[in-house]
């Protein structure tokens, strides 16, 4: 991802945005850590101008913030749509872990949260619609390994979308585009072109912060990291610290990013951008070049 940014689409506090597409309908939710009420829901129609919704978490029954530290409390959400259903999971930290709540309405009410096993934070959902994905879907996340070193690695497991839980074996995905990769985390899991693409960040959140891909011919793995990792380097430009992507495809086939990014000398912190993404030679995969998350677009694109 290389060029200029413009303004951001959802300016102020809004860190690790995510995006799912309905018909004409966009929506999007971003972290509220220890805010209440919590993961605000956004609708949009061109990706670039958004209304407020609500809130996933709007009432006490669902979850209790009492007590959360500053940047704790409710880390990066997922949105996903499928059959007809809104799914969009989180992590508590310093709290039970991770959980999903639905909706058949972006807007609500959103379910009462159900707790997911596992260790981690950054939870993300995947439904495999693909012809020969018999219609699974699942459940991953990120985990520490060692805080100190910054070392993480990817995990998945099974995802049950009507008894909102997890089952089967553990999969371990990827623990970095290279040995001294620092804190892989923000996993997101894509069908594209007949393979699998896993998207995550890299390098903290601060100005390391980057983007890399990886692919797979199974959704198990393995996975490979793509030829020029990242995809979005850490930026030296208007915007920095750049990351956590989320990509949805447009009713016309194109391809967007929504990522935060952090403009120096705001006061406000983590902001929600957009970015065009191209595919190289219309391909996916290591076979394909390079990837690219490019000519990131502001207002007005």
């Amino acid at each position: 991802m290389t060029g200029w940014f413009g303004d951001p689409v959802l300016p102020g506090f809004r860190p690790d945005p995510s995006v799912c597409r309905v018909g004409a309908d966009y929506y999007l939710v971003t972290s509220s850590f220890e805010w209440f009420p919590g993961l605000p829901v956004f609708h949009s129609r061109d990706l670039v101008n958004w209304r407020r919704l609500g809130s996933a978490l709007d009432r006490p029954s669902q979850l209790d913030l009492d007590g959360c530290e500053p940047s704790r409390g409710l880390f990066a959400p997922t949105i996903r749509h499928h059959d007809g259903v809104f799914h969009l999971v989180c992590t508590l930290m310093d709290g039970p872990g991770h959980f999903v709540v639905t909706a058949t309405d972006p807007a609500g009410p959103w379910s009462e949260p159900y707790w997911l096993d596992g260790a981690g934070f950054d939870p993300s959902l995947f439904f495999d619609d693909g012809p020969d994905g018999d219609g699974r879907a699942w459940f991953t996340a990120a985990r520490v390994l060692d805080e100190a070193a910054g070392r993480t690695e990817i995990w998945m497991r099974e995802y049950l979308p009507d008894e909102r839980r997890l089952t089967g074996p553990e999969y371990v995905l990827w623990s970095g585009s290279r040995p001294d990769a620092r804190w892989p985390e923000a996993p997101h899991l894509y069908r594209i072109g007949g393979s699998y693409l896993l998207l995550t960040a890299e390098g903290g959140t601060d100005v390391d912060h980057s983007v890399v891909a990886a692919r797979a011919e199974r959704v198990t793995g393995p996975y490979r990291g793509v030829p020029g990792n990242p995809v979005l380097a850490p930026s030296k430009g208007p915007v920095t610290c750049t990351g956590h992507a989320d990509l949805v495809q447009t009713p016309d086939g194109d391809w967007r990013a929504v990522l935060l990014g952090v403009r120096p000398g705001s006061a406000i912190g983590r902001e929600t951008f957009l970015s065009e993404v191209t595919w190289h030679d219309g391909r996916v995969g290591p076979e394909a070049g390079e990837y690219g998350i490019a000519e990131p677009a502001g207002h007005g694109t």
